[in-house]
């Protein structure tokens, strides 16, 4: 049998690559892994499906243009597309999308079968803004409702050596600036990590930093990346309000945080999305949803999902829901931790069983990585992609393509149906100048000073963020 994980030089042998390139692939989330200590391991099925894709990739789905005729009233373009989560929430509160941009063969695929009318398109950076406009089916005079992506967030994560703008997918975040001014829709709306609040515009290595260097430059300083996109969109005569949002706060049954960039072409600013729950029923809402809810109705059978290796099992034979590898027998944590035992941090991720009246922590790309386990709560195997689909918010016929590993990739970089809505409302809820509620000081995540105006003030730019929120305030 395969050992579940691998070593960086094992996967460099199987994948006929140099080590360095193998930890290139890591950073990048080509195959999945995990950093603990100072090493990394390496989950073998996920070297298997890259090996996969690399052999079929020539027979992938090509770009091609809408194939319907029809205009709807809201027109929408998509990049970044990945399953299109974020587009089917937009599109469950009416707003059509038109094309889809993604360069991931699987996640191609998925498109295809799931909205064949739809144009589908490649590289960002392959294409003009005419372009474009042809192959979603518009005239160079009819006007774009709204742009939506996430552009590859890896540049600033924390996970990664957040290199911004240096890291060649950091340039294409700027590609997809660009061409929303170029395209001039009337919404332009950018989810990305919380990483990016605090990203620099360029990158300099810890270890260059210190009294034996120069000083950061502007661009080296904490922000400088958010800050160049404002200022890009600002010039081209957009307005930008921006929040950290926890998708839980939008109905979905997970605990996930992102940054959501709303920008209006009239100059208006857009109000923050309004929560539909809370935590603890905050302001009379309804408390979010649990895994439990989420999971209900779901089949019992038929799961599809990767496997935990029997040593690892043996330690969460001995959990129950909501536990990890503190509520293990304290003679037990060191042995199953081993090396991770005197790493630093909380380590929730270790031995993680779910808890089913709690929404699920942050769906990641491989639910049985050790430092990110993500295990069911009463059984003895990690979350199905059947149950990933669910805390996503995905229906149960949307067909997910490639291999399993390819799948759980797709799903955990998913954004969560529910976000999309809430976008979807607020940008509705302006084009018809009808206000919506606010409730003063939500807590829209773990952390604060993460909204615009905040944000701002911190960069030393207040003046630049006095924007009146649109909305009722509920005392």
């Amino acid at each position: 049998m395969t050992h579940p994980y691998l070593s960086v030089k094992e996967t460099a042998d199987i994948l006929n690559c140099s080590e360095q390139y193998v930890r290139q692939l890591l950073r990048h989330g080509e195959i999945s892994g995990e950093r603990i200590s100072s090493r990394w391991i390496v989950a073998s099925e996920s070297v298997q499906g890259y090996r996969i894709k690399g052999e079929s990739a020539s027979s992938g789905v090509p770009d091609h243009g809408r194939r319907s005729f029809i205009k709807p009233d809201l027109k929408a373009l998509s990049f970044f597309s990945g399953c299109m989560g974020l587009d089917l929430g937009l599109e469950k509160e009416g707003i059509k999308v038109l094309l889809a941009c993604e360069i991931d063969a699987a996640a191609r695929k998925t498109i295809e079968i799931n909205r064949p009318e739809m144009a589908l398109i490649g590289d960002i950076r392959d294409y003009s803004a005419a372009e474009i406009r042809e192959k979603a089916g518009l005239s160079s005079t009819d006007d774009i409702d709204i742009i939506v992506g996430g552009p590859p967030c890896q540049a600033f994560s924390s996970a990664g050596k957040r290199k911004g703008f240096n890291d060649e997918r950091g340039n294409v975040f700027l590609t997809f600036i660009d061409l929303i001014t170029e395209l001039k829709p009337r919404f332009a709306v950018i989810e990305n990590v919380r990483g990016l609040l605090s990203a620099p515009l360029k990158h300099r290595p810890h270890d260059m930093r210190g009294k034996d260097f120069p000083s950061l430059s502007q661009d080296e300083q904490r922000g400088g990346a958010l800050l160049f996109v404002i200022q890009k969109l600002r010039r081209a005569g957009y307005s930008i309000s921006f929040n950290l949002y926890n998708a839980a706060n939008f109905g979905s049954p997970q605990q996930r945080e992102r940054v959501v960039i709303a920008c209006s072409r009239d100059g208006k600013k857009l109000p923050y999305l309004t929560p539909t729950h809370s935590d603890k029923g905050l302001y009379g809402l309804p408390a979010w949803k649990t895994l439990r809810e989420a999971l209900d109705d779901l089949p019992k059978s038929g799961h599809h999902f990767v496997k935990f290796p029997e040593k690892r099992l043996n330690y969460y034979r001995l959990l129950k829901p909501g536990q990890y590898w503190r509520d293990l027998p304290e003679e037990l944590h060191q042995e199953a931790l081993g090396a991770a035992y005197h790493a630093g941090g909380g380590r929730t991720g270790f031995y993680r069983r779910l808890a089913w009246d709690k929404p699920a922590p942050t769906l990641v790309t491989h639910p049985a990585m050790p430092a990110t386990d993500l295990a069911h709560p009463e059984e003895d195997r990690p979350l199905s992609i059947e149950e990933y689909k669910r805390i996503q918010e995905f229906p149960d016929d949307w067909f997910i393509a490639g291999t399993l590993i390819d799948q759980y990739r797709q799903v955990g970089n998913a954004v969560p149906c529910s976000l999309g809505r809430a976008i979807a409302r607020m940008l509705l809820a302006h084009l018809r100048d009808e206000p919506l509620m606010a409730y003063p000081d939500f807590p829209y995540s773990r952390y604060h000073k993460t909204d615009d105006i905040s944000w701002m003030s911190d960069m030393g730019c207040l003046e630049e963020s006095s924007g009146k929120q649109l909305s009722f305030n509920l005392a």
